[in-house]
């Protein structure tokens, strides 16, 4: 009877005149919160938690307008003055912010996922409906019911309100997390004085240690002894000795590979005939991108148990290799000190090492020579710098009139026979 009672209150409060007064306090904290957002986003590049893609997408507005909110309650209160919107403008704008906060966080910590949307809306079905609760009146019996609920874990109560409550701090918690962790990653990214395989551990660790202090404070928070997860704990290990050891070794391998720095990001690598950059890190996995634009997965357990070719580990300097035939009649002694000064031109062709140009072979129609360079930018491309290397060779040949022989072939006609005289 209480809640509805104060339902009924807040129903004839809406109907007195001085609900005017609270739609005009309203409109005015909504558009000075609008106006220090529009002042304030130029601060903001790169479209983060608090400001969002749009001005309302961001935690900051709901925030700023319930902070004003409060603040213009408290004065109509100060004042003697019957408050009935300010009960529920308030609330709403909590909620608000709360659904802002978790729909931003949850977008940023895992972009392009499709299960976020159905997560959104979850959240948002469920926070907007504890609020309708809150404000009939409705949610205190709820709660009261819900109380009433128990059973034991481990010989200790747990109450179906505690364990309701547990998840929410738990989904609270793991929220706060996620955006901790989001931020201290942004921030080690960010420091160019450490390596980026250095950075990625610090990010990947942290995460994981938010991630484990923010279950075990939820379970505490719903009642659940930690003592009695014991049993469950040491399934857990049985488990993953067995069912989940590929999954737990691909968790250490990415560890291992930070650490060792073995592998790193930006190096040019080839796993089980797939050659491209590796283009990141993660704890499970590691993505490598081929020239073509194709990316690979690869688990990390493979880059420690099988053959990895890193073209790049000691240093990112990379030997590319062309072949052209001359005519026979070519004087060679003339045209490689002109072939080594042309290749050296060539901008991304690094003068130490120096090019070398070799007569590699007799071939059917003529003389095959190969051309050895070195590029400093593996990354940028490799097929891109042979292309150079030979459009500047090809350019020379034209100049000096140097022949590129065509296959020949050498055909022998036979005389052909008389005709045949008859016998007699």
């Amino acid at each position: 009877m209480t809640g509805t009672s104060e339902f009924l209150d807040l129903l004839r409060g809406l109907s007195q005149p001085s609900v005017l007064a609270e739609a005009g306090v309203v409109i005015l904290v909504v558009a000075l919160a609008w106006g220090a957002l529009r002042l304030l986003r130029p601060l903001d590049a790169s479209h983060g938690v608090l400001f969002g893609r749009r001005i309302v997408d961001g935690v900051l507005f709901p925030l700023l307008a319930l902070v004003l909110a409060w603040l213009g309650r408290w004065v109509l209160q100060s004042q003697q003055w019957p408050v009935a919107l300010m009960k529920i403008v308030v609330p709403v704008l909590l909620s608000l912010a709360i659904i802002r906060l978790t729909v931003q966080v949850l977008h940023n910590a895992f972009p392009g996922s499709r299960l976020v949307a159905v997560l959104e809306r979850t959240v948002s079905w469920g926070i907007w409906l504890l609020t309708v609760l809150w404000l009939t009146g409705g949610l205190h019996p709820l709660l009261a019911e819900m109380e009433a609920v128990t059973w034991r874990i481990g010989g200790a109560p747990v109450t179906l309100r505690g364990l309701i409550e547990g998840a929410l701090t738990a989904v609270a918690v793991l929220i706060g997390s996620l955006w901790l962790s989001a931020v201290i990653e942004a921030r080690l990214m960010a420091a160019d004085g450490v390596h980026v395989s250095v950075r990625k551990i610090g990010a990947n660790a942290t995460r994981a240690v938010l991630l484990l202090v923010g279950l075990l404070v939820a379970l505490s928070a719903a009642g659940i002894p930690l003592g009695a997860l014991g049993v469950l704990g040491g399934a857990i290990g049985v488990g993953i000795g067995f069912g989940l050891q590929k999954l737990a070794a691909n968790y250490v391998s990415g560890f291992v590979i930070l650490a060792e720095r073995s592998i790193r990001i930006g190096d040019l690598v080839s796993v089980d005939n797939f050659e491209g950059r590796i283009t990141d890190i993660t704890t499970r996995y590691t993505v490598i991108r081929a020239p073509t634009g194709r990316e690979a997965i690869v688990p990390n357990e493979t880059l420690i148990t099988q053959r990895v070719d890193n073209l790049t580990y000691a240093d990112s300097q990379l030997v590319q290799v062309t072949r052209v035939q001359v005519a026979y009649e070519t004087d060679l002694e003339a045209l490689f000190p002109k072939i080594l000064e042309t290749v050296r031109a060539v901008p991304r062709v690094l003068a130490d090492p120096a090019p070398a140009v070799r007569l590699s072979a007799f071939a059917d129609s003529g003389l095959e020579l190969t051309i050895a360079f070195w590029i400093g930018d593996p990354e940028n491309g490799q097929l891109n710098a042979v292309g150079d290397v030979n459009l500047a060779i090809l350019r020379l040949f034209h100049r000096e009139g140097i022949e590129i022989p065509y296959p020949q072939r050498v055909v022998h006609a036979l005389p052909a026979a008389g005709p045949s005289t008859p016998s007699d």
